[in-house]
């Protein structure tokens, strides 16, 4: 089932990649962070950055390892965001996550993290470097 409802920055939920994806694309089911705002024209659309619990290699910039506890379902796991692997998606892919049998829920991102993936999407961007002097 798909969300009904268009999600807050900051907001945890479940999306779906494993269709109209093809590899080296985010090409299965994983944990996501909303990053963009809901806009009047494009209400069905929201931009996404994928959780995981492998570690890059090397980490860069653009990857941040989440706070402990910034993912519940995770653990004591630790959990990185992949800011270079932003996407828009259809909310028709996304869902909440899966806490228990007939369970299901989102979380909120703390906003010290949330900071943090904002910087490191810049730097996967290139755009760093433009702010540096804001």
């Amino acid at each position: 089932m798909s969300l009904t409802f268009h999600p807050v920055p900051g907001t945890i939920v479940i999306c779906d990649f494993s269709t109209g994806f093809a590899a080296p694309e985010m090409i299965k089911v994983r944990p996501v962070v909303i990053v963009s705002p809901r806009f009047r024209r494009r209400a069905d659309l929201c931009t996404v950055v994928p959780l995981s619990t492998t570690a890059p290699s090397p980490a860069e910039p653009y990857h941040h390892l989440l706070s402990v506890g910034a993912y519940p379902p995770a653990g004591e796991k630790p959990v990185w965001v992949k800011c270079d692997m932003l996407a828009t998606v259809a909310l028709a892919r996304l869902d909440r996550v899966k806490v228990g049998r007939r369970e299901f829920a989102t979380f909120t991102m703390p906003a010290a993290d949330m900071l943090a993936i904002q910087r490191g999407i810049l730097c996967a961007l290139g755009l760093d470097r433009l702010t540096r002097h804001l």
